[in-house]
């Protein structure tokens, strides 16, 4: 049986930089503190954390004065910001760029008097911090349902969470442009944009889609590895299970099933732009070493 990890998953180059830029706060040997955790992988959180960083909330931040925090790639809303000045907290930014992008285009719109629709999940932190772009007015939709919500009458701009499926923000947009006549015309980096609805779906995550098709159909059982609070996670997971229905989604090793590989010739791994390739390679390490020999023997014993 082989055991395959595929070469597309893996940390987006926003969460390495992000990775990067606390360990290098650490290596300076001060306390680094993580507004919130700072992936959404807790085999890679319990890394960092023996590293020296400590996970806090916003609840926490009073007691912190003066102290340094790690700004996820999730990034925050601007009132984060203001609080962390208030309290003297040297904060250390490393929200993903594109993340720092799409936070310029709704805070544009929204001060061009645009009403700012995001395809998202509400409670999301990315989201959390789009919604503070706008003085808490975006609206927040996730289903065609949710559009009742949308006020019809005013100008409007649509955006995504970088992370969502394209195929329902597709939805949305064109439900949205059956309902809302009034051409939207923005202006970003002194370029006039023409459009109803901006996709700001991050590339790395939509470009992953025909890859872990390819992959998924090209091995007999898949193995997606990933935090069970990741939203990107959960996309490219129901992604492989289309093409693959013996996909399988685990946060680590431990929950790995015998039964998941019988009759398996090929295994492939794959996992979330959260999820760090070291795991993917011990859960790889484990099923050769734990679970590949008891197939061999049993496809053996059924030849004989």
């Amino acid at each position: 049986m082989t055991v395959t990890v595929d070469k597309y998953s893996g940390f987006c180059w926003g969460v390495v930089r992000t990775i990067e830029i606390a360990e290098q706060e650490l290596e300076r040997g001060e306390p680094l503190y993580s507004l919130g955790e700072i992936i959404h992988n807790p085999m890679e959180i319990e890394r960092m954390k023996r590293k020296g960083l400590t996970t806090v909330s916003h609840e926490d931040l009073k007691n912190l004065q003066g102290s340094t925090i790690l700004i996820r790639a999730h990034g925050e809303p601007p009132s984060t910001y203001r609080k962390a000045k208030e309290l003297g907290i040297t904060l250390v930014d490393a929200t993903c760029p594109v993340v720092t992008k799409v936070q310029e285009r709704i805070r544009r719109f929204y001060l061009d008097g645009y009403q700012v629709v995001i395809f998202g999940k509400k409670d999301h932190a990315e989201v959390i911090g789009l919604i503070g772009q706008t003085n808490g007015e975006a609206v927040v939709v996730r289903t065609l349902e949710d559009l009742d919500q949308v006020n019809l009458g005013r100008k409007t701009v649509l955006f995504s969470q970088t992370t969502m499926d394209k195929a329902t923000f597709y939805e949305i947009r064109d439900e949205l442009r059956k309902r809302i006549s009034d051409l939207v015309v923005g202006t970003f980096e002194d370029e006039a944009i023409e459009f109803h609805a901006k996709d700001t779906i991050c590339g790395q995550v939509s470009g992953r889609d025909k890859k872990l098709r390819e992959f998924a159909r090209s091995n007999d059982v898949v193995i997606f590895v990933a935090g069970r609070h990741s939203s990107n996670g959960r996309v490219l997971y129901e992604i492989a299970r289309e093409e693959n229905p013996r996909t399988h989604f685990i946060e680590h090793a431990g929950e790995l099933n015998a039964s998941w590989f019988e009759g398996a010739s090929s295994v492939g791994i794959s996992g979330a732009t959260s999820t760090p390739q070291w795991l993917m390679e011990h859960v790889r390490e484990t099923i050769e070493r734990e679970y590949a020999p008891a197939v061999s023997m049993a496809a053996a014993q059924g030849k004989m």
